[in-house]
């Protein structure tokens, strides 16, 4: 009998992070060392720093048909969220008219959180709910804003349950009611197409270690002639949109993440799509009281999220972990919550099924072995756990 022991661990959980690309690493490596400059420093190492920044910018905004000029690099996709909420609800003529944010019940901490401080400095804040499938609907945006609103923040895919919302028509209802629309594209940026320009988005976060890039180091995408105020004062860098020392390494390894990830994610989604849906069917068709959550078909293709009847999703996680296979109950950045996902609760799972989650998102190295171990992994936890749980209450 094969054990866990006895084969390579599967990593199942690419929503939380994802490894860097031996490219990306090998881009980033000289500027450690060899090409250490500071960009803002005139002389040649500063300006070989400079360059490779730029070149990075040039690549960051190519993946998302940006203009250089519109991309400022951050620390990651918390800042370029938090910085995108600032920068337009904490500038004078938001304050002045007390600023207005539309959001949802299902955004990332990053925004939630950040949203609740802006509402607690006076900012009034409206909070969307989403229907059973994660969508938010172009008429509740229009319903939102049709009282007047300065931002609506709406992210592009949900890292929990992975449903894509029809951003470039929440980005027109937006226009409509007098507002600007920024979007949390963390998990999306690098894994299916995204235009800027096009879908009418005026300001747009990335995450690099969401795409095979280092930790640490995100963008923001800031259309031009926005109102933006910065949400890092000092040194201005980044034409004075976000101060601080530039993080070339950091930046180098983003800028090869975007350039690999334009060339390979159209034949990738197709790809792990397939092996989705084969992990997925593996899973139902030997369980009963197993349910998806999220959109049926408008999800991301490497995102499985599902709840199972009669098991705790944490000791889930556990007993895979023990097994060999790594997954998650939703976001790391909320693992440690002893609630229920707000998530899967506000798509209307009660209590006890959103806290019998399971998340697993797959990427560029799963492959199919792996998804039909990951299945008979899944398959017997559940059933030992469930027969654990009945035999507890018999007794």
């Amino acid at each position: 009998m094969t054990t866990a022991s006895d084969s390579p661990r599967i990593y199942l959980d690419h929503a939380a992070t994802t490894a860097v690309d031996p490219a990306v690493a090998e881009a980033m490596r000289p500027y450690f060392t060899e090409r250490f400059g500071n960009p803002s420093s005139i002389h040649a190492f500063g300006q070989e720093a400079l360059q490779a920044v730029e070149t990075a910018r040039s690549r960051v905004a190519s993946l998302l048909n940006a203009d250089p000029s519109e991309i400022v690099f951050t620390g990651g996709g918390t800042e370029s969220d938090n910085a995108a909420l600032a920068g337009i609800l904490l500038t004078s003529g938001a304050s002045e008219k007390a600023g207005r944010l539309v959001t949802t019940a299902i955004e990332h901490h990053a925004v939630l959180a950040f949203s609740e401080a802006l509402a607690e400095r006076g900012v009034r804040l409206e909070v969307m709910a989403p229907d059973p499938g994660g969508l938010i609907t172009v008429d509740a945006v229009r319903r939102a804003v049709a009282g007047g609103a300065t931002l609506v923040s709406v992210m592009h895919a949900n890292n929990e349950i992975g449903t894509i919302q029809p951003v470039a028509e929440i980005a027109a209802a937006a226009a409509e009611g007098g507002a600007l629309f920024h979007t949390d594209a963390v998990q999306t940026a690098g894994h299916i197409p995204i235009d800027v320009r096009a879908w009418g988005i005026d300001l747009l976060s990335v995450s690099a270690h969401k795409l095979y890039g280092p930790k640490g180091v995100g963008a923001l995408f800031v259309r031009k002639g926005t109102p933006f105020e910065p949400f890092l004062v000092g040194g201005g860098q980044e034409d004075g949109r976000r101060s601080s020392t530039h993080n070339v390494p950091g930046i180098v390894g983003l800028g090869k993440a975007a350039e690999i990830a334009a060339a390979v994610m159209t034949a990738e989604d197709e790809r792990i799509r397939g092996l989705r849906d084969r992990l997925w069917n593996a899973i139902k068709g030997r369980l009963d009281g197993v349910r998806l959550n999220g959109h049926a078909t408008l999800r991301l293709s490497n995102n499985l999220n599902c709840s199972f009847d009669g098991v705790e999703g944490e000791s889930l996680v556990i007993a895979l972990d023990l097994d060999g296979i790594a997954a998650s109950t939703g976001s790391a950045c909320s693992s440690r919550s002893s609630g229920p996902s707000h998530v899967l609760t506000a798509i209307g799972l009660s209590a006890d099924a959103a806290r019998g989650s399971l998340r697993l998102t797959l990427g560029r190295n799963t492959t199919a072995a792996e998804c039909d171990r990951a299945a008979d992994a899944v398959v017997s936890a559940v059933k030992r756990l469930r027969a654990m749980a009945s035999g507890g209450r018999r007794a």
